[in-house]
């Protein structure tokens, strides 16, 4: 009894070990899993006459604000912009921060009704590159907001109430409204608190079309 059992073991052994042999060894060099490419967007590819041509409306809680864009001064910028607004992304959104007499802002997509999902927070996270530019931050312009540090502008952006020369030469400016200046100024004097305002001005729907001639 004791020489069988004693044989099964041997067996066994020999079973593990022809296993241990066969199996594939783990690669020291294994390649990482690819990251997902980006989804094409509408305007990728687009060149500097097909987005001038563009303009975008943005159907506020407050009123209409229609605005044309200048992608000649920051071609990258105006592209993001009309991305975002052409997949939907601002819709819902809200103008979240306010500081009186100066500006607006808007492009937080977190404020979006409803939610962020991993694909919009993972889009609304990438990030272009800064496009300083000749045009003026004045009242009425459009312009890329960022953090301090460059090349962080994502989809933040502000219109100006007021005179922002300050900013001039650093920040990318793109755009300029053409109807709907009253609506800003209406945002910009509500009550605000820290730059929060009380209540929220939402962008029920924005859209991109060409421009009226």
């Amino acid at each position: 009894m004791k020489k069988l059992f004693v044989i099964a073991l041997l067996l066994a052994g020999t079973v593990y070990s022809q296993q241990l042999e066969t199996k594939e060894p783990a690669k020291a060099n294994a390649r990482p899993t690819p990251t997902p490419a980006a989804k094409a967007e509408p305007f990728d590819g687009a060149d500097v006459k097909t987005m001038a041509g563009q303009c975008v409306t943005f159907d506020t809680e407050a009123g209409l604000i229609v605005m044309e864009v200048y992608p000649e001064q920051a071609p990258e910028s105006v592209r993001n912009f009309l991305n975002i607004v052409a997949t939907g992304l601002l819709d819902t959104t809200v103008f979240d921060r306010v500081v009186p007499g100066f500006i607006i802002q808007g492009g937080n997509i977190w404020t979006r009704e409803g939610g962020v999902n991993y694909e919009i927070g993972t889009r609304a996270r990438r990030t272009i590159p800064d496009e300083p530019n000749k045009i003026m931050h004045e009242r009425g312009v459009v312009s890329m907001a960022r953090a301090d540090e460059p090349n962080t502008a994502t989809t933040f952006f502000f219109i100006l109430a007021g005179s922002g020369s300050h900013l001039d030469g650093k920040f990318a400016a793109f755009g300029r409204l053409t109807k709907g200046m009253d609506v800003v100024d209406t945002i910009n004097k509500a009550p605000v608190v820290e730059e929060k305002p009380d209540k929220p001005v939402r962008i029920k729907k924005a859209t991109v079309s060409a421009c009226a001639a």
